[in-house]
């Protein structure tokens, strides 16, 4: 904790100090660092300004003693270094810091194994976690939801507060649209076995070619990346599709790239389409990909969270994020 000096000997800052400074109550101080959202804007911009001028810092294991609260909530992702996952825990982290608490981030490295031992150590810092794409079994997920509130995105655990991008809008139009375009066999690059998003877009895919009588070939890849997209394009090939959805945008880029590198000529030869938004402008060509709101999701996972710890009240809320097609450069009528 800070200190003042008076006479050259060292005092603590306290809540009274700061109370005194911004003309306010020590209830309303305290209120200010613990449970900002109960008072006016303007009012806990001058308790902080109060603080900052004095040099006080906030001693959050000390508040965690007296008050059972850290003023942590934890965000763990599989993969930190795909575009999908930043702009969510921005929109995370930006509602968190409005509320007055301080974001983890946590990285599973795609292994539920190492989600495990993250939610584990964090669990002792945090009031509570947003799991994005959680590779965790779902006994797991209730026993940590069990301890500290949990909310989830994109992982559908019935009883558990969770926020779901839906695919099936967005992928039914991109299955419609080739099919208009006089496509007949389309591969899906697929992504891992254990995401909830994977799973639902197998169905998704499944259910729509049928419906338009297309064929539809999956090709595993299992970890989402461009490394993967490029791994996959020999195997495309050789299976005389002439339309391809990819997993995630990340995956269609690394198709994207060595099919550039062996000539195939986009979308002459090969349609290709993406999913997410997340890079699909800035290809070359530009990818038509499935829309895929991962800020939305942040904002609205981190809204029902910060309510729970607000009202100590638990949910079962499950919101949905719809999807749809964005139509760029990267398909056409299949080569005659």
């Amino acid at each position: 904790m800070a200190t003042l000096r008076r006479d050259q000997q060292p005092v603590p800052v306290t809540i009274g100090h700061i109370a005194a400074v911004a003309g306010v109550s020590r209830s309303t101080v305290s209120r200010a660092f613990s449970r900002p959202d109960l008072l006016r804007p303007e009012t806990v911009a001058r308790v902080r300004a109060a603080a900052a001028d004095l040099g006080y810092v906030l001693n959050h294991a000390a508040r965690a003693l007296s008050t059972g609260r850290f003023g942590n909530i934890a965000v763990v992702v599989p993969d930190i270094a795909n575009p999908f996952f930043p702009p969510l825990v921005r929109s995370v982290q930006s509602l968190a810091d409005a509320s007055g608490y301080e974001v983890f981030l946590g990285d599973s490295d795609e292994t539920a194994e190492r989600e495990a031992g993250l939610v584990s150590r964090l669990s002792a810092q945090v009031d509570g976690f947003v799991l994005a794409a959680p590779r965790l079994d779902e006994e797991r997920i209730r026993e940590l939801d069990a301890w500290r509130p949990t909310v989830l995105v994109n992982r559908d655990v019935d009883g558990l507060a969770r926020v779901l991008i839906e695919p099936k809008d967005g992928l039914e139009q991109a299955v419609r649209h080739l099919a208009s375009l006089g496509h007949r066999r389309v591969a899906y690059l697929a992504g891992p076995r254990e995401s909830w998003s994977d799973g639902r877009r197998r169905q998704v895919l499944e259910s729509a070619a049928a419906a338009s009588r297309l064929e539809l070939e999956v090709v595993e890849l299992g970890r989402p990346s461009a490394d993967a997209g490029r791994g996959a394009i020999p195997v495309v090939r050789a299976s005389g599709v002439t339309a391809v959805i990819a997993f995630d945008d990340v995956v269609a880029q690394g198709a994207l790239t060595e099919l550039a590198a062996q000539g195939v000529r986009i979308p002459d030869e090969l349609s290709l389409i993406g999913c997410d938004d997340t890079l699909a402008a800035g290809t070359s060509p530009a990818l038509t990909t499935i829309s895929a709101a991962s800020a939305e999701a942040g904002r609205t996972a981190a809204h029902v969270l910060l309510d729970v710890l607000s009202t100590g009240r638990r949910t079962q809320e499950r919101v949905t994020i719809a999807t749809r097609l964005v139509l760029r450069a990267t398909t056409a009528p299949p080569p005659r």
